[in-house]
């Protein structure tokens, strides 16, 4: 789609026109999930996004998950050195030691929170009372980088033993997995992901 007609479409513009980007944009960017596993994923997948762009992510993403076993915390749970060692010769990954390795950590952390019954999707949501917080704003100079929300989301994970999930990452975070809906109001998903929240569906 071109630049004017991404426009006339309303769509937010940091995809850019890149057709990758624009379908994670369309189809996955501020959809409410509620997967324990899949909320998992993509917190790691924007912890390894520190310091690079999410496209960088986006076009390595199916070689993080062959990688990592399908980011299932319980084998990644289990990893040892030379399992670390391993990745850090993936090409098709970010080799940076301590992101790897907090991803093992992370994935004990979400087993112990698992194993105490509160839940990785009910602990994340609890931070907006289980309903998307959803922003209306016009620009996306409007958009911060983090809030109160996020700064406490980022505080709780670290409590918990979670690593790379300062408040900056968890905000992107919240965004990308629809705790909160930051499609600008010109744009058709703004609507559209805020019809999909399970609260407002029951």
């Amino acid at each position: 789609m071109t630049s004017a007609k991404a426009s006339e479409a309303g769509r937010c513009p940091w995809p850019g026109e890149d057709p990758l980007y624009v379908a994670y944009h369309d189809e996955e960017w501020g959809v409410p999930e509620y997967d324990d596993r899949a909320l998992f994923e993509k917190l790691i997948l924007d912890g390894f996004q520190a310091g690079l762009s999410w496209i960088t992510i986006l076009k390595k993403r199916e070689t993080f998950r062959e990688a990592f076993d399908g980011f299932e915390p319980e084998t990644i749970a289990r990893y040892r050195p030379a399992r670390v060692e391993k990745l850090l010769k993936n090409p098709g990954i970010i080799r940076h030691r301590g992101k790897i390795e907090a991803t093992i950590g992370n994935a004990r952390a979400w087993l112990d929170l698992m194993e105490k019954g509160e839940g990785f999707s009910d602990f994340l949501w609890s931070f907006t009372d289980g309903v998307p917080q959803r922003n209306k704003w016009k620009s996306i100079a409007q958009v911060p980088a983090e809030t109160p929300m996020s700064v406490s989301m980022s505080k709780e994970l670290k409590k918990r033993g979670f690593k790379f999930c300062g408040p900056t990452i968890v905000y992107a975070f919240a965004q990308a997995v629809g705790i909160v809906n930051d499609h600008l109001v010109t744009c058709p998903r703004h609507k559209t992901c805020s019809a999909l929240a399970r609260n407002q569906n029951q």
